[in-house]
Order: structure tokens, then sequence, then C-alpha cells
């Protein structure tokens, strides 16, 4: 693995560890907030070490090598590239209409009265971005299928 790697993940780490001991000192409502940008850092930071120093130590393992070669071929084959990018294109465009339609939803809802917009608009954002990320994998393998 690069260096660049390691320097990575050396930053998304301490940057973590930062944050979480900001959440620890202060006790304020961003607690929670501090502790999720903590383990969202810390945990990528420390699976990218881990790949690093795991990588240095089985450099001569015949059998790591070709595991490498393999990822780094179907990294960039340019079949899954493509796709990767239509599909992330086609995520995209969905979940412009889904944010479309819910802009709408919402301010029906709170032209009436009905829903008090701030707990629901977050919980929709969080629900939004776990439907990109679901949305733009189920795509790729769609379109994966449908060229193999």
């Amino acid at each position: 693995m690069k260096k660049y790697n390691f320097v990575t993940g050396i930053v998304f780490t301490l940057t973590g560890i930062v944050f979480f001991l900001a959440a620890l000192s202060t006790h304020n409502e961003l607690d929670s907030l501090l502790c999720g940008v903590a383990g969202g850092l810390l945990g990528p930071g420390v699976i990218i070490l881990y790949k690093y120093f795991y990588a240095k130590a089985h450099k001569q393992d015949k059998e790591f090598q070709e595991k490498q070669e393999w990822e780094d071929i179907e990294l960039h084959d340019e079949l899954k590239e493509k796709l990767r990018n239509q599909s992330g294109r086609y995520a995209y465009i969905l979940g412009m209409v889904v944010a479309a339609v819910a802009y709408f939803v919402f301010s029906t809802l709170n032209s009436l009265h009905i829903l008090e917009t701030g707990s629901a608009i977050l919980i929709f954002l969080a629900l939004f971005v776990l439907f990109q990320i679901i949305a733009g994998v189920v795509i790729f393998k769609v379109l994966l299928k449908k060229y193999e």
C-alpha cells in the first residue's frame, strides 16, 4: 500500500480522537454529534491503518500478492468503472426526485400545521443518505448483471 494511505489513516484517526476528546470534555447538546463524528472518523482511520500494516507485513506472501493484483484489476476494470459512474448518476437523479417530492410533502404538512418539521427533516435526511447509498449499490449490481 502507498504511504498516502498511511497518512490518510493517521489523519482520520487523530481527528477522530480530537473529536472524541472534545465530546468528553464538553457537556452540552453537541456531545452526541461529536461522538458520532469521532466514530465516523476513528472507524475508517483504524481500518486504513490496519490494512496498511497488514499489507506491509505480508508483502512477500504470494497469496496476498495475487489478492492485491485481483483487487487492482477489479478496481480499474473499465466496464465496472463505467457502471459505477452510471449507477452514481442514476442514484443522483433518483435522489433529486425524492428530494423534490419530500420538499413538497414537508411544505404541505407544515402549511397545514400537521407536522412540525424540525426532527422529521433530520430523520428524513438520515434515511435519505441511506437510501442514496443503497440505491447506488443496487443500481450498480443491476447494471453489472446486465453486462456480464
